[in-house]
């Protein structure tokens, strides 16, 4: 549901409203639709509001919110201007037979705003315009404009109710359109900002004078460092540990300070949700001044930082006190992880500078109490071995090459600082802003165990779902297919999202759990930074303000989250496609990671990730097989291949974990 239909049934105040949804709300007050009681907002009885869910037979429904109430049907005559899974407003009207029907008032949110098109001529030479995501034919004009003198190929955003041309992209020969492809498939903002966001950001500070922060406590004299990829520009975390008191000090970019509530950059910021990552190019949450600049946690320079302070009991590494406090930090060394990697490999031998030796005096040993915690962790939560998959872009869009990034001992230790910190911000609050991860059906799992029973991986004695998953996994591990096993847990596994209510996470195996240490690039964290910063001052007006509308802001978070996840994959994709376009009539072997209707194959090549939908008969998982790449579509960036043969001399892990 969108961020304003939740405020619709909890109740808000008219300032509480975003820009967009003030329409909608001047709408439903005319219709007598809301009613304000005790200074709320909320809508009447005899109203829902909800997703409008379209049947085969063209029937819709209006999901029922409670326990006590019942889905409304509602029939196409009454859909009024309401398209497929829009967000609407429906009243109840009393239907034939009793049922608990209701016809669409106001749409308040549109599901599909634009289509990205494209020119095309298909078999039988007919011209045609083809939706980029579906594929399926649509309509699309232009003012003084015949779409036909386009060349063939030619992409285009148009206006879903209008069918206008919005804007043209560019060609689909063209590497370069597929940038603005994924973002706009996916809503995702580029990296330019309006104006009043780019004028608010070069207003702020340069530079940090302490004088002028009297009330922050000064932490310049500790030796903090950052630890990052060695390609990053923005620095949301440092660490510093303590050696004599066993307490963590983790500092993070104290956004909050610089984006005021309502402000241009916040409004942004708020639309945006997240930074997007591409591999050549970042699409940030923030404009470049800020977050690569005064809010960046560069070395050597003073900084504003919201620090979390977490003593530790020696022997447990349990948490014996958490604090949280607005600081100023001076940055003693940026890292990158290989360098970690190195001197933790070397046992501190690898060094470039003095004041290394200092930062190393605690470096070392937090690693290994790192090592521990993360072994204490894994009790409860689970090891997923995945892979990331890095691609590299030329200047002309095209792609160089692809490497395989997996976890190393830098990495751990940077992750297990952030997760203890991220941990104590959600313990703060029974009502907030909680990334839950709730955990999966026993049923989507024995129906994994089915599948995997294919090719011999039998798991007979489990209590519940957590027992399930670590039998799989050691079963996985016995025969060699761990990694390829873990990936299909992972797909069985419901998402992690925003919830303003704590359910804990599963995958962790944490009772509580927020995201507090990356403010630069998710809104997420802004958010909690100014819950714990309202709570820490007593300030009761903003600590109201921020829980009214927490769920609203989780649903919007979470959605955006989304959104920026399929925008990177598809971009991905995208130039995996453009690969394979060069392949097409080669032979490559493979192994199958699907089966059935759906068969996919990856291929083992000299660049990774390459996945194939598979035409073929008598395959099984994690078969190796020889396909050959015949068909590309560059447009939905989809990669078919043709099944030739299983290769004979190879024998299974799982095949020789039987013999054996």
């Amino acid at each position: 549901m969108s961020p304003f239909g939740i405020q619709l049934i909890n109740g808000f105040k008219e300032s509480d409203l975003e820009l967009e949804d003030k329409n909608s709300f001047q709408a439903l007050l005319q219709l007598g639709a809301i009613e304000e009681i005790d200074g709320l907002w909320k809508l009447k009885s005899l109203y829902r509001v909800g997703q409008l869910y379209v049947n085969r037979e063209g029937r819709g429904f209006v999901e029922a919110q409670t326990k006590e109430q019942k889905d409304l049907l509602v029939e196409a005559q009454d859909f009024g201007e309401a398209n497929p899974q829009d967000d609407v407003v429906v009243k109840r009207i009393i239907a034939r037979r009793g049922r608990a029907s209701a016809k669409v008032l106001l749409v308040i949110r549109k599901a599909h705003v634009y289509q990205i098109v494209y020119t095309n001529r298909n078999e039988s030479n007919i011209f045609e315009i083809l939706d980029i995501k579906t594929g399926l034919p649509t309509n699309a004009k232009m003012e003084g404009m015949d779409l036909k003198a386009f060349k063939i190929g030619t992409v285009l955003k148009v206006d879903s109710q209008t069918e206008e041309v919005i804007e043209v992209f560019g060609h689909l020969g063209d590497p370069k359109v597929d940038e603005k492809i994924s973002l706009a498939l996916y809503k995702r903002a580029d990296d330019k900002f309006e104006e009043d966001c780019v004028l608010q950001a070069k207003e702020v500070e340069q530079k940090v004078t302490r004088s002028e922060h009297p009330s922050r406590v000064d932490l310049t004299h500790l030796d903090f460092c950052t630890i990052d990829p060695v390609t990053a520009k923005d620095f949301d975390d440092a660490i510093y540990f303590d050696m004599k008191a066993y307490t963590l000090y983790v500092a993070i970019a104290d956004v909050s300070h610089y984006v005021d509530y309502f402000s241009p950059i916040d409004t942004e910021a708020k639309r945006r949700g997240f930074t997007t990552y591409f591999p050549h190019k970042s699409f940030p949450m923030l404009p470049r001044e800020l977050s690569e600049n005064i809010c960046s946690l560069k070395p050597h320079v003073d900084r504003l930082a919201f620090v979390a302070k977490i003593e530790l009991d020696r022997d447990s590494l349990l948490p014996i006190k958490e604090e949280f406090f607005e600081a100023i930090i001076h940055s003693k060394r940026r890292f990158n992880y290989d360098e970690i990697d190195r001197i933790i490999d070397s046992d501190g031998k690898y060094i470039e500078a003095q004041n290394e030796k200092d930062i190393l005096v605690y470096l070392l040993p937090l690693q290994k109490i790192t090592k521990r915690l993360r072994k204490r962790r894994l009790k409860d939560g689970f090891d997923f071995r995945s892979e990331e998959i890095k691609l590299s872009i030329d200047a002309g869009h095209e792609l160089k090459g692809t490497s395989v990034e997996t976890g190393t001992p830098s990495h751990s230790l940077i992750e297990e600082c952030m997760l203890l910190a991220n941990q104590a911000s959600a313990k703060r609050f029974e009502y907030g802003v909680f990334r839950i991860h709730t955990p999966p059906q026993l049923s989507k799992l024995e129906e994994l165990l089915e599948e995997l029973a294919s090719i011999g991986l039998f798991v007979k004695e489990y209590d519940d779902s957590p027992s399930l998953i670590r039998a799989i996994q050691k079963e996985a591990e016995n025969m060699g297919i761990a990694s390829d096993v873990d990936s299909m847990v992972i797909k069985s596994l419901k998402q992690a999202v925003y919830s303003a209510n704590n359910e804990g996470h599963f995958g962790l195996g944490f009772t509580h759990y927020s995201h507090f240490t990356s403010p630069i690039r998710r809104y997420s964290d802004l958010i909690l930074h100014r819950l714990i910063k309202a709570d820490l001052k007593e300030d009761k007006e903003q600590n109201e303000y921020l829980l009214r509308n927490i769920e609203p802001l989780c649903q919007r978070v979470s959605e955006l989250e989304r959104e920026s996840t399929k925008a990177e994959w598809d971009f991905r994709d995208r130039k995996l496609a453009r690969w394979a376009e060069k392949h097409i009539g080669e032979e490559f072997k493979a192994h199958v990671v699907e089966v059935g209707e759906n068969a996919k194959a990856v291929l083992e090549c000299e660049v990774e990730g390459v996945t194939v939908n598979l035409r073929g008969d008598n395959v099984m998982l994690f078969d190796e097989v020889i396909l050959t790449i015949n068909e590309v579509n560059i447009a939905m960036a989809k990669i078919q291949g043709e099944f030739v043969a299983k290769i004979p001399s190879f024998s299974p892990p799982y095949l020789e974990y039987q013999q054996n």
